[in-house]
């Protein structure tokens, strides 16, 4: 009987202790808050487990808009406009970039796996990362200032990234 008793007061204590201790963490200031500060423990995973599922989930299966010359041309015109600041353009990395947290890919550039940005992503899911943004991530949502239309031009114009593009595109890109 006294174990019972025993065995349940200390649990009871420990569900106070735990949130007592987690307030206190918090309140102190001791939370990685700085862009220069390491990572949370398990932060990566804790965020980007619901954003994968959420993505595969909501984004679109099929492109309504055609990757032809004119689609990446205008593609180009509005990535350098609204999208270069942050992650650069085609041999030339963002400033901005290496200052932030989480890091903000480089989208013309070659990442570990030797991928160029997210040429391999489904281009319904950049689509839907321009589209939403990304909480915590700085990555804005651009629904509410490009079209679908604008939108499914810059994703087509990043899924190409790793191929030739129209000279046009590549000039508008350099600018």
């Amino acid at each position: 009987m006294k174990r019972g008793l025993l065995g349940t007061i200390c649990f009871a204590a420990g569900l106070l202790v735990i949130p007592i201790a987690a307030y206190c963490y918090l309140a102190l200031g001791r939370p990685p808050v700085a862009t220069a500060d390491n990572p949370f423990p398990l932060e990566a995973k804790i965020v980007n487990i619901p954003l994968s599922v959420r993505i595969d989930r909501e984004m679109p299966k099929t492109v309504p808009v055609t990757a032809d010359e004119a689609t990446l041309v205008a593609g180009a015109d509005i990535y350098q406009k609204q999208c270069a600041f942050c992650h650069g353009k085609p041999g030339q990395s963002a400033n901005i970039a290496s200052t932030m947290f989480p890091r903000v890919p480089q989208l013309w550039s070659k990442h570990k796996n030797g991928v160029v940005g997210v040429s391999d992503d489904p281009v319904g899911e950049t689509y839907w990362k321009v589209k939403n943004g990304i909480r915590l991530t700085g990555m804005p949502a651009y629904g509410t200032i490009l079209s679908d239309t604008q939108a499914w031009q810059v994703s087509l114009l990043l899924s190409k990234a790793d191929q030739p593009l129209p000279a046009a595109a590549t000039t508008s890109l350099a600018h």
